[in-house]
């Protein structure tokens, strides 16, 4: 990266990024009140302190990234400044705030082009203010006496009938304050203000409140704030909430709230990814799988299986991410089945880490995988470079985790907690075992499950890629809400050999955007949109 310069033209020589010994001090402060501010009558003389440190350590970046200089062009009066974030560890060592400098004395970073490892590029460190817009795409059926699509009148509601049912879920990645502020280089395209918790909440809370979706798939939820405010304010909303928090005494975990109005609870059964006795397993992420009935005026309607995770980020590591997966749908298989053996309709929801065309999302999506050669870096589709990564093993996961490559449970589980509103015949389906069934092939996954995404991941007639996250590093998908796609849907699809007892229709889905777009809006998070990722949000049918 080319240093930034700053010519210190009546004191000798030319101070040149990183080459200095001192901090950066205000040179010649002048007090106003508890900030100070300084005079910039001839900023072609003026160096922003000093000396420039040659050692200031940004947060995951180079060790030698250069704070920037500045010089007469790169002031402006009345131009707000940018506000670069710094850790909880630097911020003890600022006593004063750029926005309370004097109009007459005002200055911005210049748009400087940074690599992609220190920030994002200059075309995209775009000012303006705004908010985001994104519609409903409605989704045709697939019979055709069914084959007009629903009405474009705003948001699609959800109506009720003897004999369908209608619900709507949203998977949103909410970033916890602690993780934000652990990340911070992540987010150096941000004003200070729009990160703190303060002001992050209240758009959070609002945005949820807006959609008012029937379920909510939560990640990146923080304890305390969960306890202290999350829950109490989706409660007075009306719903009911379940939570996971991430073993390791982690921050965050994962929450499942749904509408008294819509469902009542049958089981829920959080699952952890961490298994002391196995090698593999030394991460702290968790699942969190809940069975939902429909509150409908017929009395014997099928419940839905709703689960929740947030998979290992690390790209490197596929294989974990891998057996995460297989222990999430182990367990949904247990909770979501049948007394007649089939599965009840599922929606699988969370932050998956990994790409749309990724080997781990085509498992998801097919039903099987071949992983025989394949490199744990190329999983997820986040990592490019091949170099150094090695081949997974056959199998990924040893026998005594209990779990077939079939991802369903070898032995019997221990029953899961019962709730008062459980019916009699529930218990007994708690109590099921569930067993494997022999593989084809030592080195092929597979699952029985007729997943569909609910969003097709490009912007249609484009084929530009929609993205579901965006911070200073990258944009792209890694949030889905995957469900088990009705027989019409599923006819013909890899792991249909296997039929539900009728799946679940997608009616409508909240568009999502592009990177370019999330530019235009600074992108995230940003003054309306306060977490990194973006809600998704999908409306179904259930044929009762």
């Amino acid at each position: 990266m080319e240093a930034w310069r700053c010519v210190r033209r009546g004191y000798g020589r030319c101070c040149v990024v990183g080459r200095g010994r001192y901090p950066m001090l205000p040179h010649q402060q002048k007090s106003l009140g508890r900030d100070r501010t300084t005079p910039w009558e001839k900023p072609q003389r003026c160096c922003w302190g000093i000396h420039i440190s040659g050692c200031v350590r940004w947060p995951g970046c180079h060790s030698r990234a250069p704070y920037p200089c500045f010089s007469s062009w790169h002031f402006s009066l009345h131009r707000t400044p940018t506000c670069l974030f710094e850790s909880r560890s630097q911020s003890r060592y600022w006593s004063w705030r750029p926005d309370h400098l004097s109009q007459t004395s005002l200055l911005h970073l210049s748009s400087y082009s940074m690599s992609s490892e220190g920030g994002e590029p200059s075309s995209k460190r775009r000012k303006h203010q705004g908010m985001i817009e994104r519609h409903w795409e409605y989704v045709y059926t697939q019979r055709k006496e069914d084959a007009e699509p629903l009405q474009d009148k705003g948001d699609p509601g959800c109506e009720d009938g003897e004999s369908r049912f209608d619900f709507s879920v949203m998977s949103y990645n909410i970033l916890a304050q602690d993780l934000l502020e652990d990340n911070a280089h992540l987010y150096r395209h941000c004003r200070r203000p729009v990160l703190h918790w303060a002001f992050r909440f209240p758009n959070i809370f609002q945005e949820i409140k807006h959609l008012d979706a029937d379920v909510l798939c939560l990640q990146e939820v923080q304890e305390d704030h969960y306890g202290a405010e999350i829950r109490p304010s989706l409660e007075s909303l009306g719903y009911h909430c379940e939570y996971k928090m991430r073993t390791g005494r982690k921050p965050d975990g994962c929450a499942i709230c749904f509408k008294h109005s819509k469902f009542s609870l049958l089981a829920v059964s959080p699952v952890e990814f961490y298994r002391r006795d196995v090698p593999l397993l030394d991460r702290d992420n968790v699942g969190l799988v809940l069975l939902l009935r429909p509150r409908v005026p017929s009395a014997a309607s099928r419940a839905i299986c709703v689960a929740n995770t947030h998979l290992l980020y690390n790209p490197r590591r596929g294989d974990i991410k891998l057996t995460q997966l297989a222990m999430l749908l182990a367990e949904i298989a247990s909770v979501a089945r049948q007394t007649d053996g089939s599965c009840c309709p599922i929606v699988m929801c969370g932050d998956f880490n990994s790409v749309p065309g990724s080997p781990l999302y085509t498992f998801i999506r097919d039903g099987k995988l071949n992983y025989a050669g394949l490199a744990i870096g190329k999983v997820s589709g986040q990592e490019q470079s091949a170099r150094g990564q090695r081949i997974l093993s056959i199998p990924i996961w040893p026998p005594s985790l209990g779990i077939s490559q079939n991802c369903v449970y070898e032995l019997q589980q221990v029953p899961r907690a019962e709730k008062t509103d459980t019916d009699p015949t529930q218990t007994e389906l708690d109590k099921a075992e569930v067993l494997g069934m022999p593989e084809k092939s030592p080195s092929s996954l597979r699952h029985h499950f007729s997943l569909s995404s609910a969003y097709s991941h490009y912007v249609p007639g484009t084929g530009v890629p929609e993205v579901t996250t965006c911070h200073s590093r990258s944009a792209l998908t890694v949030d889905y809400i995957f469900y088990s796609a009705d027989k019409d849907e599923a006819a013909g699809r890899p792991g249909s050999e296997v039929a539900l007892v009728g799946g679940l229709k997608l009616l409508a889905r909240l568009s999502l955007l592009t990177e370019q777009d999330l530019w235009t809006v600074n992108g995230l998070p940003n003054e309306n949109n306060s977490s990194d990722h973006l809600p998704l949000l999908a409306k179904f049918r259930l044929e009762l």
